[in-house]
C-alpha cells in the first residue's frame, strides 16, 4: 500500500504570488462548493521569514483580494497609503526632486499601499486560515520549514515527462513516498530556487533573466520624526560607476523608515559590494538628517528580476506546473511594480485552477491558458509596453557614465538645469540631444526595434574595471554606518549544524579565478558582491582558496549569479534556517 502524499494543488514558497492563488482559490470555493486539497510550503521558518521588499504597491489587487484592507477596522498590515511621492536625483551633497510634470505615470506612487511585505504574507497566512476554517470542502496543509530540494519529474506511458512534486528531503532515503509531496498541479512562486530547474528543463527561456540585488534596512526613528505616507526613489549618489539602480526610502507608521538601494547586476564592476553602497547610501546628508538619533532594527537583501518583457518564459506552464510572480519575472521595472504584478499572476492561476477542478481536468490542455491570460492582463499589458525601459539604459553606456554624473555635478554647484546643460556641453551637443530622445521612446514603449537580446549577467564583468567618477562623503554620524559583518546581526540568521546550502562545483576553478583578481588588486565578485559576509578567501599551505561562512547567508543568491565562473549554486535551506525577515 503506497503513502504517497498527493495534494491537488502543490504551492512551492510562500510567496506573495502563491498566498494570493491561495486567497482566490479558496473564495472561489466558497461561492462554487468545488473540493480540493492543497499544501504550501515555505522554506523559511515562519511564512514571512524570508520575504525582503521595498514594499509601494500599486493597490489594484489588495482592492480585489481584501476590499477592506485600507479600512481602520480591517487588520490588514498597513503601513499607509502614499501621499507624497518625488523621484529624486541625489549629487554628492543635494538633491533634486524632479517635477512631477516631467515624470511618467510609473513613477508617481500617491494613493499606493506602503507595505512590510513580511507581515502581508504572515498575515495572509492567518487570514487563509481562518476563511478554512468555516469551509470544510477544502483542505490546506500549511508546511514552513519545509523546503522543496528538487522538482520531481515522472513520464507516462508514452514517454511524455510531466512535473508531479517536489522533493522535501536534503538526502534522499531512496523512498520517494518519503521523500516526495506530490500535486496533480504545482506551482512555482519562488525567485528561481527551484523554479530554474523547471525553466531549464524545458528549455523555456531563449532570453535569459538579468538581476538586480535590493539591500535594504528599517529605522526606528524618535517620536518627533515622522515621515509617514512620503515615498522617494533617486537615481545618481552613491551609484556613479555605471551600475544601473537607485535608491528608495519609505515613511511608515510608528515612526519607522525603510532605506534601501537596487544595484543592477549585469554591471561591468566586479566589486560592486551592495551592502557597502547601500551604507555609502546612508552618508548622504538628506537621509543622515532623517536617521539622525534613530536606530536601525533589520537588515536584508534579496534578488528581483528585471528582464521584463523579453525574459518572459516562452510557456507559463508545463505538464503538471505553472510559473508565477519571481518565477516568471513578471516585475515591471519601469513602474517600479513587482509586488502586485506577481500577486495579478497568482489570481489568475486560480480561477484557472478553479475551472479545471470544477471539470475534474487539471490537464496539460487547460493549464496552456495561463499564459494568455496574464498576457491579455494589466500585468501582460504593462509588461509589453514598458518593454525596452531596462534595455534603454543597457545599450547606452554614456547615460550612466557621462551624463548622469554631470546632472549630479549640476545638482551639486548649482541646479540641474544646469547639470543638463553641462552635459550639451561637455559632449557633442547632437549626440546628447539625440541620446535623450532614444531613451525617452524607449522608456515610453513609443519605438519599436523587434526584440531584444540580454546576455547573462555576470557576462557584463570587466575584470580590470576601472570607474571614471568616484562618490565623496563628509560629515556622517559613524555609528549609522554598518560593516557588512555587522549588518549580518541584523539579518538575524540562524542555521542548523552542518549546513551545506551553497555548492561550489569545482574548487581549483575557484583558486583560478582568485589569482586571476588578485593579479588586478580586486577581490572576486563573490566576495565583494556578497550581501551578508558569507564568501572569503582563506590561505591554505600558501595557496589562496575560497571559503564559506555559510552561516551568515541571507539566502540572496547574488553570488550565484555575478559568479564569472558559474562555479556556485545557492539552495534552499533546510528545517527552517537562514534569516528572519519578518518586520523588514
Amino acid at each position: 500500500m503506497s503513502n504517497r502524499i498527493e495534494y491537488d494543488i502543490l504551492l512551492i514558497g510562500g510567496s506573495p504570488s502563491n498566498l494570493a492563488l491561495a486567497h482566490r482559490l479558496v473564495d472561489l470555493a466558497q461561492e462554487s462548493g468545488v473540493s480540493f486539497t492543497m499544501a504550501i510550503l515555505e522554506k523559511g521558518k515562519d511564512f514571512g521569514a524570508h520575504i525582503v521588499s521595498g514594499a509601494v504597491s500599486n493597490p489594484r489587487i489588495l482592492e480585489k483580494l481584501f476590499p477592506d484592507f485600507r479600512n481602520p477596522e480591517s487588520t490588514f498590515p498597513l503601513e499607509g497609503i502614499c501621499q507624497e511621492s518625488y523621484f529624486s536625483v541625489l549629487g554628492n551633497a543635494s538633491k533634486w526632486d524632479v517635477p512631477s510634470a516631467l515624470l511618467p505615470d510609473g513613477l508617481k506612487k500617491e494613493g499606493y499601499a506602503i507595505l512590510t511585505l513580511s507581515h502581508v504574507v504572515y498575515w495572509m497566512v492567518n487570514k487563509l486560515q481562518e476563511k478554512l476554517s468555516a469551509l470544510p470542502n477544502v483542505t490546506v496543509d500549511f508546511f514552513p520549514g519545509f523546503s522543496a530540494h528538487h522538482v520531481v519529474f515522472e513520464s507516462d506511458n508514452a514517454g511524455k515527462e510531466k512535473v508531479v512534486g517536489v522533493q522535501v528531503v536534503e538526502e534522499p532515503t531512496g523512498n520517494p513516498d518519503e521523500d516526495n509531496i506530490y500535486g496533480k498541479v504545482t506551482c512555482f512562486g519562488d525567485k528561481g530556487f527551484i523554479s530554474r530547474d523547471v525553466v531549464d528543463r524545458y528549455q523555456l527561456r531563449d532570453n535569459p533573466q538579468i538581476w538586480s540585488v535590493g539591500v535594504k534596512e528599517v529605522w526606528q526613528l524618535p517620536e518627533d520624526k515622522d515621515y509617514s505616507g512620503k515615498v522617494w526613489h533617486t537615481m545618481g549618489y552613491p551609484l556613479v560607476d555605471g551600475t544601473f539602480g537607485g535608491g528608495f526610502v519609505y515613511g511608515m507608521k510608528d515612526h519607522k523608515l525603510t532605506i534601501g538601494l537596487i544595484a543592477s547586476l549585469d554591471s561591468p564592476n566586479p566589486n560592486i559590494n551592495p551592502q557597502q553602497r547601500l551604507q555609502d547610501y546612508k552618508k548622504h546628508p538628506w537621509i543622515q538628517e532623517m536617521i539622525k538619533d534613530g536606530k536601525l532594527l533589520k537588515y536584508g537583501a534579496a534578488l528581483l528580476p528585471e528582464g521584463g518583457f523579453y525574459s518572459l518564459p516562452k510557456q507559463f506552464s508545463v505538464p503538471g506546473a505553472l510559473l508565477l510572480g519571481d518565477a516568471l519575472g513578471v516585475l515591471d521595472v519601469a513602474r517600479l511594480n513587482g509586488i502586485a504584478n506577481g500577486m495579478e499572476t497568482g489570481y489568475i492561476a486560480a480561477e484557472l485552477l478553479h475551472d479545471g477542478l470544477k471539470a475534474g481536468d487539471l490537464s496539460e490542455s487547460r493549464l496552456v491558458a495561463y499564459k494568455d491570460r496574464v498576457m491579455n492582463s494589466d500585468v501582460g499589458k504593462e509588461l509589453k509596453e514598458d518593454r525596452y525601459f531596462r534595455y534603454a539604459w543597457q545599450e547606452n553606456p554614456r547615460l550612466l557614465n557621462a551624463y548622469l554624473p554631470k546632472v549630479m555635478d549640476g545638482i551639486d554647484n548649482s541646479n540641474a538645469y544646469m547639470g543638463l546643460i553641462g552635459v550639451g556641453l561637455s559632449n557633442n551637443p547632437f549626440t546628447a540631444l539625440g541620446d535623450a530622445f532614444r531613451l525617452k521612446s524607449l522608456m515610453e514603449g513609443r519605438a519599436d526595434i523587434g526584440p531584444v537580446q540580454y546576455t547573462l549577467d555576470y557576462k557584463h564583468i570587466v575584470p580590470d574595471f576601472k570607474p571614471q567618477h568616484t562618490i565623496s562623503t563628509n560629515g556622517f554620524v559613524k555609528d549609522t554606518v554598518y560593516s557588512r559583518a555587522d549588518a549580518v546581526f541584523f539579518a538575524n540568521t540562524r542555521y542548523h549544524e552542518e549546513n551545506r546550502h551553497i555548492d561550489e562545483f569545482n574548487a581549483d576553478t575557484c583558486v583560478a579565478c582568485i589569482t586571476k583578481y588578485d593579479k588586478l588588486s580586486k577581490e572576486t565578485p563573490c566576495v565583494s558582491d556578497c550581501t551578508a559576509e558569507v564568501h572569503r578567501i582563506d590561505e591554505i599551505s600558501g595557496l589562496r582558496r575560497h571559503g564559506m561562512s555559510l552561516e551568515n547567508c541571507v539566502q540572496c543568491r547574488t553570488c550565484e549569479i555575478v559568479c564569472p565562473e558559474v562555479n556556485l549554486r545557492v539552495k534552499p535551506t533546510s528545517e527552517g534556517s537562514g534569516p528572519d525577515f519578518m518586520g523588514l
